[in-house]
Parts: structure tokens; sequence; C-alpha cells
């Protein structure tokens, strides 16, 4: 199979200059050679996210998926899922599970990966051992790479005499250049030895970013690398620089932290006669304090957001603004939106800060969004799974999401928001220093007017006849008190509702009344219904009020 996918034509590898021989590799190397991917353009595009299930799914991992996810798209291509668990001891099948969870939580669903597709698998890095054995070989034959016998202690030698020498601590080259009858010597032995990598002394290598445009690095400052260890494992670069080959990869789009890794990646695609990707590097996501993200700065798994009651599309539509835009104002997208717009040309190389804030914001654009039925549904279960009403569904809760909808971000936020609506904590509101100009505004006037329209009926009347009905009261209830706008209005809200702020007054009380006539809401909710609320009120010591003292206990039992 990789003998296949090297010598297919979908892709083309320029070098400057060509290695005829891995001896011509070795001592007749010029100063300075370019590696660029030149793709035809009848050529199948093909990305891969390769996430290490060594923990969760880090933000950073998931709009690197995403990203890939949307180049293929975009182009038509492929979405390729690669599980990279060569740590041995820190990988976990569970981890995996949670990644594959994560990631189709997101709805970034790959075309081939584990389970899915057979063409270029097996799909874990743990199951492709036979393949990275094969092309050490190879490489070992074609003088590209040799048996390294230096044991940890030389290793440690060569790092300690190259910081004296202030040098770059590459490895000194002991065995590259050992006789036959050397290494027979120490293979008869038994000797444990790494598979090295030949790196050519002199030079630099370049390569062209799709993101962040030419990249050079010095070859001299590498030395020649392990690509097998000891134990038979083989070394990260080596693998996934043999895996994207194999699976034909056509564009590498990963984080900048592995633009090193590019350098040792490019020499194993030469020295294999392996196609060279595309390669663009995503700036890494920092904190507000532009560090790099970390567990310090709060929740930073998918898993975590979603269990914080965040949706999948507003984590992906945020995620993909974090060093993208389609150069327009807008910042909302749905994943259709996004593929249509999806261009690496616009990904930006700086760092993206990660905003928390501006990410619960657009959480609750997508909330509303959210077809209201379906919105209903959605909140009403969390209602009645957290306790707080006995029903999920119906002309209440309908009624009661309406009007609090524009003040929840989150599914989470809407407990809360009923809560508050339910409540009624007017003695905090009245001795607060907020409450003080409307109690001195003759409240307790507005409040005796209050009581005997419900003391005869004419305020419950009203709102049983719904908004007209209670437009039409409130409109009377001002005539008879001379007052109208803020003066009416803000000293009914305080008084009904026992707050300064709030959703529409109208809905609220409409609401809380039929709240306290449909029995939907659970004891255990704190709902202080209406009538309760007007015998608070009648109890209150407006004189203590007056004089800025706290209001009679006994209103205060009542409230509890």
């Amino acid at each position: 199979m990789a003998a296949l996918v090297a010598g297919t034509p979908w892709m083309r590898i320029r070098v400057i200059p060509e290695f005829a021989s891995p001896f011509i590799f070795r001592r007749h190397f010029r100063r300075n050679f370019s590696v660029r991917a030149s793709i035809d353009s009848d050529a199948p595009v093909r990305v891969r996210f390769a996430p290490s299930p060594t923990g969760n799914l880090h933000v950073g991992g998931a709009r690197t998926a995403l990203f890939n996810y949307l180049f293929a798209r975009s182009k038509g291509g492929k979405f390729v899922l690669r599980i990279e668990d060569t740590d041995l001891e820190r990988s976990t099948r569970e981890s995996e599970e949670a990644v594959l969870r994560d990631l189709a939580w997101l709805g970034l669903d790959w075309d081939e990966g584990p389970g899915v597709g057979v063409d270029y698998g097996p799909y874990r890095q743990s199951e492709r051992n036979s393949m990275y054995k094969q092309y050490a070989e190879k490489l070992l034959e074609s003088g590209h790479v040799y048996r390294c016998f230096c044991s940890n202690e030389e290793l440690e030698k060569m790092k300690e005499i190259a910081e004296l020498k202030k040098l770059p601590p590459v490895y000194s080259g002991k065995w590259a250049t050992a006789a036959d009858g050397e290494v027979e010597e120490e293979l008869a032995k038994g000797t444990p030895y790494t598979y090295r990598f030949r790196v050519p002394k002199e030079g630099s290598l370049k390569i062209n970013d799709l993101i962040r445009g030419e990249v050079s690095w010095k070859l001299d400052t590498v030395g020649d690398f392990v690509i097998m260890r000891s134990n038979g494992q083989p070394v990260y670069n080596f693998c996934v620089t043999v895996d994207d080959a194999t699976m034909a990869i056509s564009h590498v789009i990963r984080a900048e932290e592995h633009l090193p890794n590019t350098l040792r990646q490019a020499l194993i695609y030469k020295a294999l006669g392996f196609p060279m990707p595309s390669f663009a590097h995503v700036s890494l996501i920092l904190a507000p304090d532009r560090s790099k993200l970390s567990k310090r700065h709060g929740a930073t798994s998918v898993g975590q957001y979603r269990d914080m009651g965040y949706l999948p599309q507003a984590m992906v539509n945020y995620l993909a603004l974090l060093g993208w835009g389609d150069g327009t104002e807008n910042e909302f997208f749905t994943i259709d939106q996004l593929v249509e717009k999806f261009s690496i040309g616009r990904v930006n190389k700086s760092g993206a800060v990660f905003d928390s804030t501006k990410l619960r914001w657009m959480n609750g654009q997508h909330l509303r969004a959210i077809p209201f039925e379906e919105l209903s549904q959605l909140i009403g279960e969390r209602w009645k799974s957290t306790g707080l009403l006995t029903e999920s569904e119906g002309p209440f809760v309908d009624d009661a999401v309406q009007l609090l909808k524009d003040g929840i971000d989150l599914v989470t936020d809407s407990g809360t928001a009923l809560s508050n609506l339910l409540s009624y904590p007017v003695h905090a509101t009245l001795t607060s220093p907020e409450g003080r100009p409307i109690v001195e505004d003759k409240l307790s006037e507005v409040s005796a007017h209050l009581l005997a329209a419900y003391d005869s009926g004419e305020l419950f009347g009203a709102l049983e006849e719904g908004p007209a009905g209670w437009q039409k009261w409130v409109k009377g209830f001002g005539k008879t008190l001379k007052r109208k706008g803020k003066s009416l209005f803000m000293p009914l809200r305080v008084l009904l509702t026992g707050k300064l702020h709030g959703p529409d007054m109208g809905s609220s009380v409409i609401l809380i009344y039929k709240a306290g006539n449909h029995g939907i809401v659970s004891p255990q909710a704190g709902f202080v219904t209406l009538k309760e609320r007007f015998e608070i009120l009648r109890q209150l010591d407006w004189e203590a009020l007056n004089q800025d003292h706290p209001a009679l206990e006994s209103a205060a039992t009542i409230s509890n």
C-alpha cells in the first residue's frame, strides 16, 4: 500500500538540490535548499486530525480539528481521524473514547478513522508498528539511518560537553561513521541500539507555510536524531511522517508548537521518496494574560464546556473565530456557513485570546436562534430535572421561556432566571440604597391602593383576562393615583415583583399569577405567590421604612 501511495501523481515535491544517493546526501550537500509541496489541481484534498489519547480534548485541539474539517469540506476533500497512541504508558482507550465523543458532539464527523473506512487504515498508530519497522529498515539499507549503540551515560556526557562549549545539545555523530566491523561486534554482544537519521551538517531548510509564509531552519542545530528507540518503538516524528505519507495526506494543518518538527519530517519525507504535503501551522490559543491557555485559567476542555451547558454550534462558531474571520463584521455562523466561507488564507498567524465572556455571549445568540418549540423543550426539561417545576411542557413553560429567554445565555442559566421570577426579595429591595428613592416617593400610598385593588378582586380579574386586562387595569390605576411612566411602573414593579429590574412587568405578573393557580411550581422552588406577596405588603411597617429602619420581623417571616 505504501509503495502505491508514494508512486501516485497526486502530489509533486520540488527539492533543491536533488539527492541522488545517501552518500551525496551526506557529503555533497549544498548550503540551502527549499521544500515545496506542489499539488495537482485535480488531486484530492486529504487532511487529518491526530490527537493523542492521553487526556481530554483541549479547546486548542478542537480548533485544530475544526480548521481541518472546514478545509476538507470546503474543498470537497476527506477529513481523517488518526489516533496517535504511541505513548503506551499514558494512552488509554477511555481517553480515546472521550475525544471521539467530544468531536462527535461538535459535529465534526470524520470520513476515515477508527471504525470508519479501511483504505488507509489502520488508524491507530499502535496498530501500525510493522509498517514503521518496514520503513526504518528501508532507511537503514539506503544509508539514511544508522545504528547507534551509545548508552544513556554517553549521551548525557555529550550534552554536558555541548553546554560547556555553549553549543546546541546535538548528537556528536559517534556511530555515524563506524566501520561495519564495529557495528557487527556490538550486535554480536547484544548491545541495545537506536536508529539515527543522518542530518547534513551544513546549510538550512526552507518551507512555505500556508499561514506563516517562508520558515527556515539551520541544519546544524538538529544533529542526527533517533527514529526508532532501542525497545523497537518508533519516535513521534518518524511515525507522523510515515502515516501522513501512506495515508496520502495533502495538507497538514496543526498547531504552531509542531512547527519545529517540520524540519525532521521534511528530511524523512525526502529520504523515503515520499511526496511532501502542504503545511499550515495555526497559532496557539492564549489566555487573557496572553500566556498559553491552561487549566489554571479555568475550563479548557470541550467536555467541560459541554457539561457547563454550552451548545456545540456555539463552541464551533467561537472556535472558528479564534484566528479566522471572513473579512466582514459578521460573527454569527452556522457550521454550513463556515464551510462555505472558510479559507486557510484568512487564518491569522498571531495568537488568539480565549475570551470566556465572548463565548458565553455567543452561546446566548445560538440558544435564541433555536426554533422556539425546541428551545422551550430544552429549557422546560431543565426546569423539571432541577426540581423547579413539576412539568416540562405546557402553556406556562412556553410563556416563561418566551419571557425569560433574552436573559438566558446558557441552558444552565434558565434555573436562576426562573427562580428570580418566582422569588420576592421585597425587604432587601426596600432597604437597599437603590430602593430608598422609591420608598420616599410615597410608595406606601401606592401600596395601599394596590392592596385595595387586590381585596376588591379587581386586580386578579384583570390578570385573568391576560395582557389586555392588565394594560386596561394599569391605565386606570395610574389615573387614580395621577401617576404615569416611571413614577407609576417602578413602584408597581417593586411591590408586585420585589425587584427594581427584570423582564416585562406585565408579562411577569401574569405569569406569577398563573403559577400560583396552576400548581406547576415545585414546593421546594421557593415560590412566593401573589396572594402571599399581598399579605407581606399588608404587614409592612412603612413608618419604620421611611425612618430607614428594617421592616417588621413578622413580614420577613412570611416572605421566608
